[in-house]
Formats: structure tokens, C-alpha cells, sequence
């Protein structure tokens, strides 16, 4: 532990401001201050909010006057001390910190704490341990006073524990106070002294048993110890001397009987409304409500909607991978079922899902849309890479060449050999993968993870051409040998601007390929003209080799965005915008502006296109890009285009393309009409997410994710809504195997809508009944 560090409350004379003290308190911390006394001049909510306690302790001496709030909202780890009394509020919504006053206290003490422990070395003012709550999750609140509690002591406490020790009390006639423990609801209040009464209604004395005596006496010692006074340990452990007060539970409270309906209408409304200015004007029907609607009388029946919309990951994802399904089925203990479903949508689940998805099933979570932390589809795709090789199926007789072995073209030819087609892989590089293999650096994705699902793919797909460019005679011989053909070449014509001196430049494609093996050398300064994701890796990789200056620039705000502008930023790179090039000389990258960027090496990163010019004219292309239908089909119908040659995307685009493409091929070779998912996206409002813990912040374990994921519009089978039917109309039916069905008897459901408003899966939905005849 560090030397102290002092903040003082007074500079110069003057005092300093509450805000400007606690800014100066965060700014010490953030510094690495974990030790810190403070000169105190009144200013108010000292030492709390300091949230990196929850990773290494703070201790805070206070000395001097201190004002109001001191430890509100207090973290665990945080140990306050007060060198003397205290304010108004001491541990306002404390969250877990420890606070010790060497003195007395003022109003508000321990008001609305949640976690955490005050130790009052005197007496309190009015209104202390007030509000509390407790979260069964975490130990209770606790309120040690050496002396008395003031008036409305504990008034609608909901948790925790007080001890008042009565000792050089400050009434000693009634050591608890005016009225305590009014709207009492939880918690129980250990005291030793005389009272004048406290809420009966709400609470009541209780015996004090062993496993009470053995608490209070092993954490009496704690607490004296903290406010310095152990030499009290004996006087204070006398067994006869104490008393306790617990809340009543619910079951036990009994107030004045209620009147009925046709009492407070005799006996209130219709005096009431004697004489009145509305007297002449009221005709109201008081006869009995006939019944409860139920069956066709009902406005509204509930439905089970189990499996009938689709998640918002799932709707979310290009490649349409369930994700909501793979956690049911880590929570059913299944993780490598989990596992193996990915490949049904894709042959990457780790490099994709792990790495280099923006992870759109994240962004389209229900849990982000109310500021939670989305499930980390990352822990399950890193996990992926183990995943084995699936059975392969007997071959149909039918034949596909997948012409390009990137990820797109991948994920074509895994679908179809899934489904029984022989496929032949040709593809134009050293090797298969396309640019997740040549061009994406490491920083982006490790070495091995790459080898091992490249590797994986190719034990589904032993016939694979490499250094195959194909020519026109040779795309029209394929069409002849093979069934269907589906293009999947990318983009790898780099687009560069017609500037004087554009020669110059190296494409971010080339050196990227030459980073990767080591051979690019970008020397001490390079200028990148794109600021999108792939110049953003430009950089990176630049900077690994050696660039120390790196600038990225754009003639609009940069399109980068996630983990590679992150990245980038790191390693030092800067991003000017808008700026709009002239020439490249050998000086660097000369703007419009006359400006001169310094640049050893400059980079175009501004897109590249598809080579299409090996296509025969019957298939169309629209600006150089291929066009398709739907089902990814040509203007050839037996040619189907994926990926960057139809327009540009991410990787999980081309991914989800092939695997469309391969079902649409799948069935025209069967006979069948192609069909599309025609279910729509559940609703968030339907979604409850008061279930799940909104302090989560990061996700550690699959077990973690799986327990946190609201399952959305798929039943988790957690019978919430069975157990709160109130008419006990809904039950759980179970079906062959491990199939069953919640279903609501007509005859009992009064369509109140319970079942609807409490699942968390947003799977019962309230309809309007069908008119009656």
C-alpha cells in the first residue's frame, strides 16, 4: 500500500466546493491513490462512488467537519472513518462500504442502504435505517449504535440489521426513539435498554435465540473494535440486557376488516353524492356483475406463441445461426450440442462469432435495447474452435462447383456437401480461405484459430483447386460438367483515385498479404487514404512493422467503427477528415489544400471491386457488381452469385449468403419450391428482462451468458406462468419425448392477461376473441 495521499477542503482560505473536492477525490484514485485522508470543510458525499474498490480496497480518513452523504453510494472495499461526528445521511444508498463515525450522528443514518455496514461510535438523529432493503444474493445492511436511536428509528425498513447498544444514551429512557419501526416490512433490530413503544402493527419482539446471541456477540467484538472501544466488549455481551424486534411477515398483520363493496357504497358513495351538484345526474346500474367471463364471453384469450416469432439475435445474425437456441442448450447441460448446431449455419463459429463479427446478434439484443449488457456471443464462438467435424452424409448424385474459396465460398460448399452434394472448390490464392487467411492480421485473430477451422473445412471438402483463375472458355466448361455453379470470387480489384502520382501507392489488400508474411515494410511514416475497418487494420499491422506516424484520412467522417478503430487508435494512428487528395509525390500524400502529409509508404483503402469479366453476357451485372434474385440465382439459373460479387458486406454476410444459396440449390435439385423464413421478430415490450441482474457488466462463463438470456419469443419452461394464473387455468402438458406445451383451459382463463405481463420470453400473447355469433 502507497503513502497516503491528502485532499484538503480549503485552498488558499477558501473552500472548496463539494464538486470540485469529489473530482479531485476520483482524480486521486484513478492516479493509483488507494490511501487517502481527507481535510474536510463541510463539503458533502465524501468517499463515495468509488467504484474501483470493487478490484482493490480504498481506505478514507475524514477529518475535520464533514457535511451531508458521507459514503453515499459506497462500494465494497471502500472503509470510510470519521474522525469525529457526522452529518445528515451517513451511507445514503450504501452499496457495500464500511463507514465508521467516532461520534455521533445526525439525521438520515443508513436511509435506503442496500449492502454494507455504518458503525456509529454515540447516538443518531431522527429517521435512522430508514428504507433499507436487503438482497438475498449478499449479506444484510447493518446499523451499530453505541448509544441511542432519535425519533421514527427504522420507519419502513425492508432489510437488514440495527443494533443499538444503549450506552451513555442520549435519552436513556428510550433508547429507540418516537415512534419506531412504523411501516416496518423487514429486517430485525437488535437493542439493549428501556423503550416507549415502538409499531405493533408492523413488528414485534421475538425471542432472542442462540443463533442470535452467537451473531451479535462475534460481530460486537468487530464493531467496538472499529469505533476503538473494545474495553465496553463485556458490559455490552450481557445476554439478559438485550431485546429484539423483527417485522411482521405479511400473514401476521391484521388491520381494521375491510369493507365490503355494498358497505362503502351505503355508507359512503351514496351520502356522499346526496345533495350534491351530480345528485340528479346519476343513474348508475348497482346490480351484481352476473360472472367472470370466461370461454367465448372473454375480450381477450391468451395464445402460446412458443417458437413462433424469431429472437432479435437470431434476426439479427446473417447467417441466421439460433443463438437463442445454443444457450437453452448450455442450459440443459448440452454445450456440445450447443457446438455442433453452429455448424448447421456456418463452417467458422469461432473465427466469425469469436473474432470477427461486429456481432450483430449483440447489437440486436433485447437486453441492449433497456441498457443491459447484451449476451456475449464471443464466449461461445472462442470455445468453437474445438468443435469436430461433422457426419457427412451419402453423396446424391447431383455435382456443384463453388467457384472461390473465401469464406462466402466456404460456406456454400460446407452447406452443400451438409445436404449430399458432391462439391468442387476452385479458387484462385496459394491457399483456401480467402482473406481471413492471406490478409486479416493476427492482432484481429490468432494464427491457430484460423489454421484449425480452415482445416476442419477441408476434411468436409477434399476437392479443392488452388491457383485456379478461371477464364471464360473455362466458366462455360464448368456450366457443362456441373449442376449448379455458385460464384463466390470477392472483391480483390483495388479501387485507387486517378491522381497524379497514384503509381505510388500499394493497395491495403497487397499490404496486408505482404504483413502477414512479414514482408511489407512501411517505414517510419505512412499515410492511409480510406478510414474504414480495413485501413483501420492497415494500420495495425503498419505499426507492428515498425510506422511510427500513421494517419488515416477520408473525405467524410471515417466509417471505422469496433474493435479495429480501437485498435488502431492504440497503436498510435490519427484521423483527419475531411480531407481531399491531389498528388502523391515522393514527399507523401499533397491535399488540396497544399498541405504536404510525410509519408514513406501510402496505402489506398478505399474498396475493391469484383472481377467479373470472365462472365458470358447471360448474366447480368448492374455497375460491376453480379445481379440475383432472392435465392441468390442469376440470370443463369443454374448459377448462383454470393458474397462481394453481388454487393459489398461483412464476412457473416457471405457466410449467410451461401448457406441461403445452398438450401435454394437444395431444393430446385429435389423438385421442391424454394421457401423463405416468414416469421417475424418477437416485439421487445414483450420481452421481461425484470428477472435478470442489471449489474452485469461482463460475461466470464457459457454457463454465465446461457443464465442471463431472456430466451426471447422460445419458452424456457420456467412454469411462471402456470404458477400465477389466478384462475389456475394454465398447465403444462407434456408431449412425446422431450416436447411439451403450456395450454390455458377456456373454460377456467378470465383473459386477465397475468400470464402475458409475467413471461419472460414474450411467448404468451393476448388476442382479441373471436366474435360471437
Amino acid at each position: 500500500m502507497g503513502n497516503p495521499v491528502t485532499i484538503h477542503g480549503m485552498d488558499n482560505g477558501q473552500r472548496v466546493e463539494s464538486r470540485i473536492l469529489e473530482e479531485r477525490i476520483q482524480r486521486a484514485v484513478l492516479q493509483g491513490a488507494r490511501e487517502l485522508v481527507i481535510e474536510a470543510c463541510g463539503q458533502h458525499g465524501l468517499g463515495g462512488r468509488l467504484w474501483i474498490s470493487k478490484e482493490e480496497p480504498i481506505n478514507v480518513t475524514i477529518t475535520g467537519s464533514t457535511g451531508q452523504r458521507v459514503g453515499s453510494m459506497g462500494f465494497p472495499n471502500t472503509h470510510i472513518d470519521v474522525m469525529g461526528p457526522a452529518s445528515d445521511d451517513v451511507g445514503w444508498l450504501n452499496a457495500g462500504a464500511e463507514i465508521v463515525v467516532h461520534g455521533n450522528a445526525s439525521n438520515g443514518i443508513a436511509n435506503a442502504m442496500a449492502q454494507g455496514k455504518v458503525y456509529v461510535g454515540g447516538n443518531i438523529g431522527s429517521r435512522g435505517m430508514t428504507m433499507t432493503k436487503r438482497n438475498p444474493r449478499f449479506d444484510p445492511p447493518e446499523l451499530w449504535i453505541l448509544g441511542s436511536a432519535g425519533d421514527y428509528f427504522a420507519e419502513f425498513m425492508a432489510g437488514g440489521v440495527a443494533v443499538v447498544c444503549g450506552h451513555n444514551a442520549q435519552n436513556p429512557d428510550n433508547v429507540l426513539g418516537y415512534r419506531p419501526c412504523v411501516g416496518m416490512v423487514g429486517g430485525s433490530i437488535f437493542f439493549r435498554g428501556p423503550h416507549k413503544g415502538f409499531s405493533t402493527v408492523d413488528s414485534a419482539e421475538r425471542p432472542l435465540t442462540d443463533e442470535d446471541w452467537e451473531w451479535l456477540t462475534a460481530n460486537m467484538r468487530t464493531y467496538l473494535e472499529a469505533i476503538g472501544k473494545p474495553e465496553l466488549y463485556d458490559s455490552l455481551t450481557r445476554r439478559e440486557d438485550w431485546q429484539l424486534i423483527k417485522a411482521k411477515t405479511p400473514m401476521e398483520k391484521k388491520g381494521n376488516p375491510r369493507r365490503s363493496m355494498a358497505e362503502f357504497r351505503q355508507q359512503v358513495w351514496e351520502p356522499g353524492l346526496q345533495g350534491g351538484l351530480i345528485d340528479d345526474l346519476v343513474k348508475i346500474d348497482r346490480s351484481p356483475i352476473p360472472l367472470i367471463p370466461t370461454g367465448e364471453l372473454r375480450r381477450f384469450v391468451p395464445l402460446w406463441e412458443n417458437h413462433k416469432h424469431i429472437a432479435p439475435c437470431e434476426q439479427s445474425c446473417p447467417t441466421g445461426m439460433p443463438v437463442q437456441e445454443r444457450w437453452r442448450l448450455v442450459r440443459a447441460g448440452q454445450t456440445d450440442e450447443a457446438m455442433d448446431l453452429a455448424l448447421a449455419y456456418t463452417p467458422f463459429p469461432a473465427t466469425v462469432c469469436g473474432y470477427l463479427c461486429p456481432n450483430l446478434c449483440m447489437q440486436g439484443c433485447t437486453r441492449a435495447q433497456s441498457n443491459l449488457q447484451p449476451i456475449d456471443i464471443r464466449v461461445m464462438g472462442k470455445v468453437g474452435v474445438s468443435t469436430k467435424t461433422p457426419e457427412l452424409p451419402e453423396l446424391n448424385g447431383k455435382r456443384v462447383a463453388v467457384i472461390g474459396g473465401g469464406p462466402g465460398g466456404i460456406s456454400a460448399a460446407w452447406q452443400l456437401r451438409l445436404k449430399g452434394f458432391d462439391v468442387v472448390v476452385y479458387d484462385m490464392e496459394e491457399k483456401l480461405g480467402g482473406k481471413i487467411a492471406s490478409a486479416i492480421p493476427e492482432s484481429r485473430i490468432p494464427k491457430e484459430v484460423v489454421e484449425a477451422e480452415i482445416k476442419r473445412a477441408q476434411d468436409v471438402l477434399p476437392h479443392v483447386h488452388l491457383k485456379q483463375k478461371l477464364t471464360a472458355d473455362q466458366f462455360l466448361q464448368l456450366k457443362e460438367e456441373y449442376d449448379y455453379l455458385v460464384l463466390a470470387i470477392g472483391a480483390h480489384k483495388p479501387r485507387k483515385i486517378p491522381v497524379p502520382g497514384h503509381e505510388r501507392a500499394v493497395t491495403a489488400l497487397d499490404f496486408l498479404e505482404g504483413a502477414k508474411k512479414d514482408e511489407a515494410k512501411p517505414g517510419k511514416s505512412m499515410v492511409i487514404i480510406g478510414a474504414g475497418n480495413v485501413g483501420c487494420d492497415v494500420a495495425t499491422e503498419a505499426a507492428r512493422l515498425g510506422a511510427e506516424n500513421i494517419t488515416l484520412i477520408d473525405i467524410q467522417k471515417p466509417a471505422a467503427f469496433g474493435k479495429e478503430k480501437i485498435d488502431a487508435e492504440a497503436a498510435g494512428a490519427k484521423f483527419r477528415w475531411p480531407c481531399f487528395t491531389k498528388e502523391i509525390t515522393e514527399e507523401g500524400v499533397v491535399l488540396q489544400t497544399g498541405e504536404v502529409l510525410p509519408a514513406e509508404t501510402v496505402v489506398f483503402s478505399i474498396g475493391d471491386a469484383p472481377d467479373v469479366e470472365f462472365l458470358p453476357e447471360t448474366i447480368a451485372t448492374d455497375r460491376g457488381h453480379v445481379t440475383v434474385n432472392e435465392l441468390y440465382q442469376t440470370t443463369d439459373n443454374k448459377v448462383f452469385a454470393i458474397g462481394d460479387i453481388v454487393r459489398p458486406g461483412l464476412i457473416t454476410n457471405a457466410i449467410g449468403a451461401g448457406r441461403k444459396a445452398a438450401e435454394a440449390i437444395d431444393d430446385l435439385a429435389s423438385g421442391r419450391r424454394p421457401m423463405q423464413d416468414t416469421r417475424t421478430m418477437v416485439e421487445y415490450s414483450r420481452i421481461k428482462l425484470e428477472y435478470f441482474d442489471p449489474r452485469i457488466d461482463d460475461f466470464n462463463s457459457l454457463e454465465q451468458c446461457a443464465g442471463e438470456c431472456s430466451s426471447c419469443g422460445a419458452c424456457r419452461d420456467c412454469g411462471l406462468c402456470e404458477a400465477l394464473c389466478p384462475a389456475g387455468a394454465i398447465s403444462r402438458r407434456q408431449e412425446p419425448g422431450k416436447r411439451y406445451e403450456y395450454v390455458s383451459d377456456p373454460d377456467k382463463c378470465i383473459g386477465c392477461g397475468f400470464c402475458a405481463g409475467a413471461c419472460p420470453c414474450g411467448v404468451w400473447e393476448m388476442t382479441e376473441n373471436a366474435p360471437m355469433d
